[in-house]
């Protein structure tokens, strides 16, 4: 098993050079085509003395002014990804979060890093991306240019979203080094046991050299983080727990940190 065709997302108020980096190596090492995507879109309300009215002109402006941006972010991609990879372009004048998981049909797995702000037309909404794309989606650490993946911390927990997550991060998994699958327990009870030892055969049989660790003391994300750093691993891969409220994401303490931690690579799945 492996990723045949890689998004990676560039924000159009980041810097690209570091995910495109990052984003390439991945496709070399997979072999996979790599897509660079970027989309943006003009918020349909201009401020003016008046209050808030539609501008048509401004808006076409600022619509020239962001095709422009996008065009630049395209000639990044392309310079900076090399030749030996198949790669291609995709923009959109849209909303980023909506045509990221309109095009994730298109992918194996999405790469994207942290946005600035919380503007919806220029920046992600990573909890609807992830709960949304149908598709892995790999947040890299700042400014990262590389993820070796020598060893991977595997968040465990008996349930869909867990399970999930692991069977799409299987080419990572094969290709590391060292798999530390943890749970978070109160007391290794013989559920929480017999979990563990099954989810290690099955990667065993994956070919995946596995071995599994209990966390005792009150479960967290920022516990799950420390000890991903206490063992060297440089990628977290956890289920994305959440549900929709309304109009608004629910998400479970784990998945909440995971997403805005942005020291380590977080690999998650819905």
């Amino acid at each position: 098993m492996s990723y045949k065709t890689v998004i990676v997302n560039l924000a159009v108020d980041v810097d690209p050079i570091p995910i495109v980096k990052l984003a390439s190596a991945l496709a070399v090492h997979f072999g996979a085509q790599l897509i660079g995507f970027a989309a943006a879109d003009v918020p349909p309300l201009v401020v003016t003395e008046k209050g808030l009215v539609y501008e048509g002109d401004i808006m076409e402006t600022r619509r020239r002014e962001l095709e422009k941006h996008l065009a630049e972010l395209r000639d990044a991609f392309e310079e900076l990804v090399p030749a030996s990879i198949g790669g291609r372009w995709m923009q959109h004048i849209h909303t980023p979060t909506s045509a990221l998981i309109t095009v994730a049909r298109a992918a194996d797995l999405l790469v994207t890093g942290h946005d600035r702000g919380d503007d919806a037309f220029r920046a992600l909404d990573i909890g609807s991306l992830v709960l949304g794309a149908g598709r892995p989606v790999l947040l890299a650490a700042n400014n990262a240019e590389h993820l070796v993946g020598k060893t991977v911390l595997v968040a465990w927990k008996d349930s869909r979203e867990a399970r999930r997550a692991v069977s799409d991060a299987l080419p990572f998994l094969i290709r590391a080094k060292e798999v530390v699958v943890a749970t978070m327990a109160g007391e290794a009870g013989p559920d929480v046991r017999s979990s563990l030892a099954e989810i290690l055969l099955w990667l065993k049989s994956q070919g995946v050299p596995a071995r599994t660790e209990v966390l005792f003391g009150e479960p967290g994300g920022h516990q799950l983080v420390e000890f991903a750093h206490m063992i060297g691993a440089d990628l977290i891969v956890s289920g994305a727990y959440g549900h929709s409220r309304l109009r608004e994401w629910a998400f479970g303490g784990i998945t909440r940190t995971l997403m805005a931690e942005r020291g380590i690579n977080r690999l998650l799945s819905n």
